[in-house]
């Protein structure tokens, strides 16, 4: 199996540990960090979104015009437009890049941020608005005629689009999520489904039912995974710098007035918190005090070591059958850099060793 690495991009300037300062929009800023993933030798980069935040298709038609090689990773929230609507607009923005787009679908984990946008469906209905918008999405791309629809969400008569996506037949798709609704979309829809950081327990239990829910409909799913790496010189070095990050989180949370940990609906959340419960310290390399400090918010958890040490780690979720790593650090654009320079090129050329070695005994035999 290939790998496949994944950074993340925003308009601005901020983590856990950087406080925003500016306007929300830096032009210059989304510039150069784009720039600094491609040339890093990043895959693909994800643009997050949120109930408050600068709109995702602007920011990857920017980033994208700033950039030659590198693909982009959409986060798109079902709902908000119409389905024929984003099929269209994905489809064109997918030609102005040169077919390197991919959309990642989040039916929102919070009511709270969803309600910012006039959404008030529960959880479980959310999911299922989903379910139909992707089922009209990917009709939208594929079918060759016009089409009526009648649903529970969508009603549509002579849906038909003159652009289709340059990737054919569609643009792919990443889904999130891991509630029993969830997995069940993901199992029907999603090309690549995306975990948070878990413990190599969690994650392979994620794994084997996501795939279940995939063979349902006689369909295959790759994955990604999502960690914060720290490293270090040596292993001492990369400790006292995870840390160092975990008294900056604490400290910048106290200024900006949050609580402790916290409640979120997110079913990713809670199953970082379970791993959080563990100890700060799972599986030798994932550290979980920033997501215990925050509540499990986003991907908060790290895999904590030297380059070698990491990869190494990075090796054993790549044996669950995960191919794609999201990666990104808590000093966003420095760290970027340092990841090309110290970490995907030693995952590359391990995964590279390790599947010369399994092809070995066959060309022994022949």
């Amino acid at each position: 199996m290939s790998v496949q690495f994944i950074g993340m991009i925003q308009p601005s300037e901020v983590s856990e540990t950087l406080a925003a300062q500016g306007p929300a929009v830096d032009p210059a800023y989304v510039r150069a960090f784009a720039q600094a993933h491609e040339h890093a030798g990043f895959d693909r980069i994800l643009v997050p979104a949120s109930g408050s935040s600068p709109d995702t298709l602007l920011t990857v038609a920017y980033a994208a015009a700033s950039t030659q090689r590198i693909h982009f990773l959409l986060a798109h929230r079902p709902g908000f437009v119409a389905p024929t609507l984003a099929a269209r607009q994905l489809a064109t923005l997918d030609h102005y890049t040169g077919g390197r787009v991919a959309v990642h679908c989040i039916s929102g984990g919070s009511d709270e941020d969803q309600q910012r946008d006039g959404d008030f469906l529960n959880h479980d209905q959310r999911y299922a608005r989903t379910d139909e918008y992707l089922t009209l999405l990917r009709r939208v791309w594929t079918e060759t005629r016009p089409f009526d629809h009648d649903g529970a969400h969508y009603r549509v008569k002579g849906a038909w689009s003159e652009v289709r996506p340059l990737q054919a037949p569609c643009v792919p798709i990443y889904f999130g999520g891991a509630s029993a609704p969830a997995l069940q979309v993901a199992g029907k829809h999603a090309d690549v489904y995306a975990l948070w950081g878990e413990s190599l327990a969690q994650a392979g239990e994620l794994v084997r039912r996501v795939r279940a829910e995939a063979a349902r409909h006689g369909r295959s799913v790759a994955f990604s995974i999502s960690f914060r790496p720290i490293l270090g010189a040596t292993e001492e070095e990369a400790w006292a710098k995870a840390d160092r990050i975990l008294q900056a989180t604490r400290r910048l949370r106290v200024e900006q007035g949050f609580a402790r940990g916290g409640t979120l609906q997110s079913e990713g959340a809670r199953r970082l918190l379970r791993d959080a419960a563990k100890g700060d310290i799972v599986d030798e390399r994932l550290w979980t005090a920033v997501a215990r400090e925050t509540g499990g918010r986003s991907n908060s958890t790290s895999l904590v070591g030297t380059p070698e040490q990491v990869a190494n780690a990075l090796l054993k979720y790549h044996d669950l059958g995960i191919t794609n790593f999201l990666l990104r650090g808590f000093d966003p654009l420095p760290d970027a850099l340092a990841y090309g320079r110290e970490l995907l090129p030693l995952v590359r050329r391990k995964v590279a060793e390790r599947a010369q070695q399994a092809l070995a005994p066959a060309r022994k035999a022949a």
